[in-house]
């Protein structure tokens, strides 16, 4: 069959079901296969390439890979590109996107469906042995993550391009109306965190789903498992140059891909401060664009919770300890400040002590333990400077202490401020500090509105509250406060195709990772009218003799 030939047929992609999280409890085979793995890839130095046009690419500039939990061991080396290397990039991705967009839209979910179903099986135990490893997640924290979240991305993902391609206009008598959803023309440029594998999957396929071809630049502390998301990639049948894997320093890669007339977007996940200058730059080199760059970006957070009166203490205490402390707080949806009435402040504070106190950390490899090391000793030094700020500063109730001789350990931190403006109430921390500020029971009204103008950002909060009327007051005061807002649950979590992921303000661009609002980003709709009966008379009937 000739490869224009298409099948005469309007296909509809497997409806999406969430990954089930797997629980790896002792004597099962997930748990027995995951710690052979994690054993095998613990004794191995792996060469990580660049991936540019299907070809491998060393560059003999190499930058190490190291266990958080254990930094003097080196898991990998990790080959830097270039401007050299980046030139080729771009390249490749140009004549790449020549045969791929032409792709029916089918045939290139195809390729992410048959992904999702590898990482799914075969690939799961390898994917999240080197999430755990490479990042310092616990078996759980990689699971949620590299395994089902990453496969929720994609199934889900291609599920909505269905429904996106599938929305057409109306027609009128003797016309036939469509919408072609054109893919960007030119290059996505994806730069993914080390804090979520599913995100470093998801930033450089979204726009290659809809036609488009990225280059990637992942995180240097998540190399290993963005190189095994990028073999699975491959393994799926995607084309040569469609995506191009581009490690490297930041500021070098940067700089030359921005620089370039074919950058057509900006796919974006991690600080606030490196995305206003991606801005800044896209600002600065507009004049030399083809076509103006879509930017998209989630970045940080200072997530709420917040708790009224009638809150349950128990499943406040759990939510505090679990959205604050699980991933050692390195999420930006993490909660990181809370709003405690006085009259509940004793009884949750003693209850998260008692959770804080029970909590081991260590080695990932350990199933035992709640908490790993932060990701590295710039996080493990910026985050103890909190530590030694809240000290002179506050009152810390448990925590407080670091040890990154071995690895980067920070234990989990709880802190009470009698500043609601204190740094801890407003600045990023990302990592396991918790600082609380308690309220009095008769300013709740007012309470609202400093959760709300306390900080610049707003991507996650939460409300605990037994009493309706206040969730009602609370979810329309703060409707600004946050893009993902929870009800009497953990501001983190969020589920592909059940909570769309972004937030505004300081925290993003709000696109909404895993849903159709996402996609849109990544196509230039074209208009086509299709006249079945063209006038053969230049005159109108109003033209007519009386």
């Amino acid at each position: 069959m000739p490869l224009d030939a298409t099948l005469n047929a309007i296909r509809r992609p497997p409806t999406p079901l969430n990954e089930p999280v797997r629980s790896y409890a002792p004597g099962t085979p997930d748990r027995a296969a995951l710690r052979a793995r994690l054993d095998a890839m613990a004794g191995e130095r792996v060469d990580i390439p660049l991936v540019i046009g299907g070809r491998d690419v060393r560059t003999g500039r190499t930058r190490p890979v190291v266990m958080p939990c254990d930094h003097g061991h080196v898991l990998a080396d990790c080959h830097q590109a270039g401007p050299r290397e980046i030139a080729r990039a771009i390249e490749s991705a140009r004549v790449a996107q020549r045969e791929w967009a032409a792709w029916p839209w089918e045939d290139r979910a195809a390729v992410f469906l048959k992904a999702a179903e590898l990482v799914a099986g075969s690939r799961r135990a390898t994917l999240n042995a080197a999430t755990m490893l490479g990042q310092g997640k616990t078996v759980h924290q990689a699971e949620i993550d590299a395994a089902c979240e990453l496969v929720d991305f994609w199934r889900f993902n291609v599920a909505y391009a269905a429904d996106l391609v599938t929305a057409q206009p109306d027609n009128s008598a003797g016309v036939w109306n469509q919408l072609d959803y054109r893919p960007l023309e030119g290059f996505v440029y994806a730069i993914s965190p080390f804090n979520f594998t599913a995100i470093a999957g998801n930033l450089p396929t979204a726009p290659v789903l809809m036609g488009g071809v990225a280059i990637w630049k992942p995180a240097s502390a998540a190399v290993l498992s963005a190189h095994d998301i990028m073999r699975a990639l491959v393994e799926a049948g995607l084309p040569p140059g469609v995506i191009n894997f581009v490690p490297g320093p930041a500021g070098v890669v940067s700089d030359a891909l921005l620089a370039s007339p074919d950058l057509a977007g900006i796919h974006f996940t991690g600080s606030t401060a490196v995305f206003q200058g991606l801005w800044q730059a896209v600002g600065v080199n507009l004049a030399r664009y083809r076509n103006y760059p879509r930017v998209v970006g989630e970045t940080g957070g200072k997530d709420f919770v917040l708790l009224h009166p009638s809150a349950d203490p128990q499943a406040a205490a759990v939510a505090i300890v679990r959205g604050g402390f699980e991933y050692q707080g390195q999420k930006c949806s993490a909660a990181s400040r809370i709003y405690v009435p006085r009259s509940l402040w004793k009884d949750v504070r003693d209850r998260v002590v008692a959770m804080m106190r029970a909590i081991t950390m260590g080695d990932v490899r350990d199933f035992s333990h709640f908490m790993g090391a932060v990701i590295d000793r710039a996080a493990f030094d910026r985050i103890r400077g909190y530590l030694v700020h809240a000290k002179r500063t506050a009152r810390i109730v448990e925590g407080g202490r670091a040890d990154g001789r071995r690895g980067y350990f920070i234990a989990p931190t709880l802190v009470e401020v009698s500043d609601p403006a204190h740094r801890l109430m407003r600045e990023e921390v990302f990592g396991p500090v918790v600082a609380a500020y308690v309220y009095p029971d008769r300013r709740w009204t007012e309470t609202l509105d400093l959760v709300d103008r306390t900080s610049p950002y707003a991507l996650t909060g939460s409300i605990f509250a037994r009493d309706r009327r206040a969730i009602r007051e609370a979810t329309a005061a703060l409707r600004y406060a946050a893009g993902n807002f929870y009800v009497n649950d953990k501001p983190t979590g969020a589920v592909v195709g059940q909570q769309p992921f972004g937030g505004a303000r300081a925290s993003g661009t709000n696109d909404k990772a895993g849903s159709p609002l996402n996609l849109l980003r990544w196509v230039s709709a074209r208009t086509i009218k299709e006249t079945l009966a063209p006038p053969d008379d230049y005159r109108y009937p109003y033209m007519a003799d009386d």
